[in-house]
């Protein structure tokens, strides 16, 4: 393998400040040029080259990820999913036929080197050249946005959050695979050579007792809704939620087979082989890989560990976790956001549905959190009918912020987040995928689908806006660990969790607390907004609060 390279100084534009210059070991190169200066690096995608140098001992502060930053600017002209690499880019930026974006890679066995160190960019200098016209090309167009100081940030922050994720991955999530397969005999039974484990064969022959039935497979939705129907029950789906309203004999161990056969297939055996390896748990992060900015994964399911598995995510010895959640985030973000300024002294309490009980509500706090919750997801009928109202007359200037970003969806238009990430046109699909909650079935975003896209737009403003809170957090925490033993381990929507030595833990805490300030400041100026943290300080992940 050739662990030589070019590395190019830029000017502030992104025009070249000099020639090439060859490096013979390109990332000692880097570590020497990153400890002089610490520039920010300008590479095609961080996915495809910060691995390789992080197997090389080498770690980077900033960078500029331009298959990040295309994406967010070619949303913010209104093409959301056109091709976004390097190549792309630059035929778009030359007036070329514009290749498609090559395929994802897949999944790699974890803790294994793959492929050769630089691929991407130990290339002749033509590449670099490509590189500069592009990065320049994208600071223009940055500075042509409707807000360039807040995309600046965006684009900032993207490229961190692409550093972290690559780090992670490298670091790994401590875990005792040992323990897991402790559970999994507790919650299973021993694994068997074919066919389901011993509980969910019992299950199986309770629930086809319960139907009065032979052969019934609860793991196939459309047999366990007509076994309902024959029962003379109708069910639209058998989401959990769905099947808890039904009252029948099958529901108890139908729900009991749901949560277990997830965590089988999920978290099961089989996942430990393929993704435990070395006591670490090394999964492939995709930041902004959904819509509304917030992350997603490549295979191990790292974004979705369930509570009942948790118990095997173990400290190494001498260290412990720094668990930190984000507590009513988005009604938070929406207080920033929308400059409403009762709406704010209320987020500058610990509790603001509390606060709000207490200012609009009579003290009831449950109603209080129906009308904001209703007025961020568009669930306007029922009991949240009286709750609404309420909120439109003490918090006018913060609902009308959603309603406009609702109707602006209704009538087929673009909404933006506080940083300027767009949302999807109406002409793209989404659903369970899109990262918006709460997760709606498959369907257009426009025409006879007006209301679902004004759902979707009027809690994108809110959800994308919180997701880059959470970035920002994750970046400025990033630098805050700098200079200790502590390593982000997993980052999932709202939550961070730190490993760290026990001795440098209330460091860390410390660090925590200090860097959901900032990122509010960042992000929402002089806010007399809180954005405070729930922050546990654990052995195990299971006994984080």
């Amino acid at each position: 393998m050739d662990p030589s390279g070019l590395l190019q100084d830029l000017r502030a534009d992104g025009s070249p400040a000099g020639p090439p210059v060859h490096a013979a070991d390109l990332p000692a190169a880097i570590a020497a040029r990153e400890a002089a200066d610490a520039p920010r690096w300008v590479w095609p995608a961080t996915a495809e080259f910060y691995p390789g140098l992080l197997r090389a001992g080498v770690r980077v502060a900033r960078c500029h990820d331009l298959e990040l930053t295309e994406a967010l600017l070619l949303g913010h002209a209104g093409r959301w999913g056109a091709p976004r690499s390097l190549a792309a880019a630059h035929a778009r930026l030359h007036g070329r036929p514009v290749p498609p974006d090559p395929p994802p890679r897949l999944p790699e066995p974890p803790g294994l080197a793959q492929g050769a160190l630089f691929d991407t960019v130990s290339a002749p200098a033509a590449a670099l050249q490509t590189i500069s016209e592009v990065y320049g090309d994208q600071l223009r167009r940055v500075a042509e946005t409707e807000h360039p100081g807040r995309f600046r940030l965006l684009v900032a922050a993207e490229s961190a959050g692409s550093l972290v994720g690559a780090e992670m991955g490298h670091a790994g999530l401590p875990w005792r695979a040992d323990l897991h397969d402790e559970l999994l005999r507790e919650l299973l039974g021993p694994p068997q050579a074919v066919g389901p484990p011993r509980r969910l064969a019992e299950l199986t022959a309770e629930i086809n007792a319960a139907f009065g039935l032979h052969g019934l497979h609860p793991d196939s939705p459309a047999e366990v809704v007509k076994a309902f129907a024959r029962a003379g029950i109708d069910i639209p789906n058998t989401r959990a939620w769905v099947v808890r309203q039904v009252e029948h004999p099958a529901v108890k161990p139908l729900l009991e087979y749901k949560e277990l056969y997830r965590i089988w297939t999920a978290h099961g055996w089989s996942w430990l082989d393929q993704w435990v390896t070395g006591g670490r748990f090394r999964p492939e992060y995709v930041p902004g890989g959904v819509v509304s900015g917030r992350w997603a994964a490549r295979g191990g399911g790292a974004l979705q560990v369930p509570k009942s598995v948790r118990r095997g995510v173990v400290a190494d010895p001498g260290w412990r976790f720094v668990v930190a959640d984000a507590g009513q985030l988005e009604p938070r973000v929406l207080a920033a956001m929308s400059g409403d300024r009762r709406f704010a002294e209320a987020g500058a309490a610990g509790d603001l549905y509390a606060a709000l009980a207490a200012n609009s509500f009579d003290g009831d706090r449950a109603k209080a959190k129906v009308a904001l919750i209703g007025a961020m997801y568009g669930q306007t009928g029922g009991n949240a009918i009286p709750a609404l109202a309420v909120l439109r007359k003490h918090y006018p200037v913060a609902f009308d912020y959603v309603e406009a970003a609702a109707r602006t969806g209704e009538a087929g238009g673009l909404v933006r987040s506080w940083l300027g990430r767009t949302c999807p046109p109406s002409s793209a699909t989404w659903g369970d995928d899109a990262g918006l909650d709460p997760p709606e079935t498959e369907q257009p975003l426009g025409g006879a689908s007006g209301r679902a896209r004004g759902r979707f737009t009027r809690n994108f403003v809110v959800q994308a806006t919180a997701a880059e809170w959470a970035l920002v957090l994750l970046a400025t925490l990033r630098t805050a660990l700098e200079g200790t033993r502590a390593e982000l381990v997993l980052f999932v929507h709202d939550e961070v969790v730190v490993h760290c030595p026990a001795d440098e833990a209330e460091q860390v805490v410390a660090a925590v607390h200090d860097s959901a300030a900032k990122a509010g400041r960042m992000l929402f100026g002089d806010t007399t907004v809180r954005f405070p943290l729930d922050v546990s300080t654990v052995g195990a992940y299971a006994d984080a609060k």
